[in-house]
């Protein structure tokens, strides 16, 4: 059985006076993606937040490659690399500048041919290399993400909303780098409302909805057609988003 990397532990977090979270419990072993779905307000992109610890939880536990998020966040976010929906570079950098700027603030220095090696690994093409980011789509700006994630050698990969405005054959790319990524023996924890590629690229999926964890399938067991309704049936109702 593959090591446990991500965990929560009867975690809440209170926002704006209602627990956001709401006793969660979650775990991702290395080597797995996890693929969190729900409606906007169900609480997934709080989760993500309380697993960098952006957000202070009010009970519970959150712990990353065995150390305690509480006690030691600094030590914590050193096994972490996160995506977010739009991935934040130096638009007049290129992609090799970019990731060697963030390797360095790392502390890890990266001369052109590892930059070059880790673009390719993460599926972008090396006519793109030294192109400014300002020319790039947002797939090609994920995949420099992801690049920055191999880089940083990180046990433990947060995506909230990664293939969000992707076209289907860019949204299928990018996911297929992610399942290469938790082939290396990564973890991935996915926030997604995406369920096609939920279902081509996790190992487990997670419906939440009002802050709870209300259902949970493993990929291999289970259909499409039978995820679809599950989710359809605990995101109808669900509120707008507000804290999520």
């Amino acid at each position: 059985m593959n090591q446990e990397v991500l965990s929560a532990r009867g975690l809440v977090v209170t926002l704006a006076g209602r627990r956001a979270i709401d006793g969660l419990d979650l775990s991702v072993p290395a080597g797995s993606v996890y693929a969190l779905l729900g409606g906007n307000g169900a609480g997934k992109t709080t989760t993500l937040n309380a697993l960098l610890g952006f957000v202070a939880p009010a009970a519970g536990s959150v712990q990353v490659a065995g150390v305690d998020l509480r006690r030691n966040a600094a030590a914590a976010r050193r096994h972490l690399a996160y995506l977010p929906e739009n991935v934040a570079l130096y638009p007049y950098l290129s992609g090799i500048e970019n990731l060697q700027y963030f390797c360095a603030l790392g502390g890890v220095p990266l001369a052109d041919a590892a930059a070059r090696a880790l673009l390719d690994q993460a599926g972008l093409q090396a006519a793109s290399h030294a192109a400014r980011v300002a020319t790039y789509s947002k797939g090609m700006r994920q995949k420099v993400g992801l690049a920055i994630a191999h880089a940083k050698r990180a046990k433990a990969m947060l995506l909230d909303e990664p293939t969000s405005g992707l076209d289907p054959g860019a949204a299928n790319d990018f996911a297929q780098r992610v399942r290469a990524a938790a082939d290396t023996g990564m973890a991935v924890l996915m926030a997604t409302h995406d369920l096609f590629n939920a279902k081509q690229v996790a190992d487990c999926i997670g419906i939440m909805k009002e802050g709870r964890l209300v259902a949970q399938f493993d990929t291999h067991t289970v259909s499409h057609d039978e995820l679809e309704r599950a989710y359809l049936a605990h995101t109808r109702a669900a509120p707008l988003e507000r804290a999520a």
